[in-house]
């Protein structure tokens, strides 16, 4: 058994983890109070909706850490190469270089997809509408921006899913190379 989270923000980590290996459906209360150490009465203390508000927790608190980490800065840049170079250093380190699955994407594409629709759509559309405005201040044209922005969205995403189902992380950092070198941002 986990060590017992004290609250609510605590849980999220552990709920994260359960909802990335099981998917929503297969999150069972059982395997989510095995993680977080807390029982079905502390958990419908802390999440009074269940499962539910326990995923719709967890999507905003990676939604909050991506705004944080990578849509804000790429948006507010007045150096766009050194963010959009961070940008890819951030999402290797929380990714864990390609091991992690993307939690939004298993929403995307899962039994939650309902559900969290609006959420999915917002995430993956201010990334890449931040990447293109980045790439637009480093010299591209928009239309040219916004391919080239999908074009790295997907590339990370598709990145992570061939790392984890080769079991190869060596995958999602020629994927992150590659993309530098497209991105004109080799490493020097």
């Amino acid at each position: 058994m986990a060590a017992t989270a004290r609250g609510r923000e605590e849980a999220l980590p552990a709920l994260a983890e359960v909802f990335r290996e099981h998917g929503y459906e297969g999150a069972s209360l059982f395997l989510i109070s095995q993680a977080t150490g807390l029982g079905k009465g502390s958990l419908y203390h802390f999440f009074p909706g269940g499962k539910a508000e326990m995923a719709a927790a967890v999507v905003a608190e990676i939604d909050a850490w991506f705004e944080r980490h990578v849509f804000a800065a790429l948006r507010d840049t007045r150096r766009p190469r050194e963010d959009i170079a961070a940008m890819l250093e951030a999402v290797d380190q929380y990714f864990g270089t390609g091991r992690r699955v993307c939690l939004v994407g298993l929403f995307a594409l899962g039994d939650a997809r309902d559900a969290f629709t609006r959420e999915v759509h917002a995430y993956f559309a201010r990334w890449v509408g931040a990447l293109a405005d980045a790439l637009v201040r480093s010299g591209n044209g928009r239309a040219a921006a916004t391919a080239l922005a999908e074009e790295t969205v997907g590339a990370i995403q598709g990145a992570i899913v061939l790392t984890r189902a080769l079991d190869d992380p060596g995958i999602f950092g020629r994927a992150l190379q590659r993309l530098r070198s497209r991105l004109g941002l080799e490493r020097r």
